[in-house]
């Protein structure tokens, strides 16, 4: 199975990207063709990252998602249990703004340290999309670089990152999409019983994407609320907590591209620990794709200036209609 494995730094880094999965749940099958009534060869576990050699539709269970990924020519597994990811490592960059610049990590997951130093206590595993602001280049002992990460849970956190493991992203890259077209025309369309998203221009649909809404049916108190609403919140990063873990709550440090649009927490914002989307999954926020979250944080109003952590504008924003 030497070819399933996560192959090493000299050859990710010299030939292009060949694209990869990373394992998101405690243990995944492998299956010998794209059904899950097909015989299980192998199980992957949490964080092991698999080499994707191709994709095909399977059998029509589940019924929202029939993409399965080819697994070298091992088998197959179902696209749902895979986060997809790259392999970049970047040049460290010495030109860091003291008040802190948005960066990406580009790898399936990087460990974030207390101090930089590569024996530091682990404070988290940041992983693949997520995005977070730094503020400072390090060099220990070592001549290995490291990017200090400023935590928004806390401000008095501070972590340690691989410089190699992040990339720092330019305003090009968020530059507003469609900037000329006006705020009443575009609107973003919500179907909870499709779990699907529509954005319009005017009449014309520009972006059809499935999304994961709140899983109602595991606890009622994680339902999306039905309604009118606004992006009037909306920030690059967040570190999202709430409650307990032990009883199904979170703490997921870098969720990307969050676009609030209530006071109490509701968004769209970028998903990495799950790939199901097309079925409730959320705590009651609109779980997208990272690309998909990008892409709805630029297109929808208000733009958050490029050097600043969040935009609030009560009363302001694209208009949102959840049914």
């Amino acid at each position: 199975m030497l070819g399933l494995l996560l192959p090493q730094r000299a050859t990710a880094a010299s030939g292009g990207f060949t694209p990869f999965g990373r394992v998101m749940e405690k243990s995944v099958y492998l299956y010998d063709s794209p059904s899950y009534q097909s015989t299980t060869l192998r199980s992957f576990n949490m964080d092991e990252v698999i080499s994707i050699s191709g994709v095909e539709m399977g059998d029509k269970f589940p019924l929202y998602n029939q993409v399965w990924y080819q697994i070298s020519d091992k088998g197959f597994i179902h696209s749902t249990q895979l986060q997809p990811v790259r392999i970049k490592f970047n040049e460290p960059d010495a030109g860091i703004p003291t008040h802190g610049i948005l960066s990406e990590v580009t790898v399936p997951y990087t460990d974030a340290r207390a101090k930089p130093l590569q024996n530091s206590e682990k404070a988290y595993r940041y992983y693949y999309a997520t995005t977070h602001w730094i503020d400072k280049l390090v060099t220990d002992a070592n001549n290995q670089k490291w990017y200090r990460v400023m935590d928004d849970r806390d401000e008095s956190d501070k972590f340690y990152v691989p410089a190699e493991h992040l990339r720092v992203i330019s305003a090009e890259e968020i530059a507003p999409l469609s900037p000329e077209v006006p705020l009443h025309e575009k609107t973003i369309e919500v179907h909870a019983s499709e779990q699907l998203m529509i954005a319009f221009e005017g009449d014309a649909p520009v972006l059809i994407a499935p999304v994961s809404l709140g899983d109602k049916g595991k606890n009622p108190r994680w339902r999306t609320p039905l309604g009118e609403f606004q992006s009037f919140y909306k920030r690059p990063s967040r570190h999202m907590t709430a409650g307990n873990l032990a009883f199904g709550d979170y703490d997921l440090p870098g969720v990307p591209w969050v676009s609030y649009i209530t006071n109490w927490g509701i968004a769209f914002h970028g998903t990495y620990w799950h790939n199901d989307f097309g079925r409730p999954r959320s705590h009651g926020c609109i779980n997208l794709p990272p690309e998909t979250a990008k892409w709805v944080y630029r297109w929808t109003q208000p733009e958050v200036p490029y050097d600043m952590q969040l935009i609030y504008q009560p009363g302001t924003g694209t208009k949102i209609t959840i049914v």
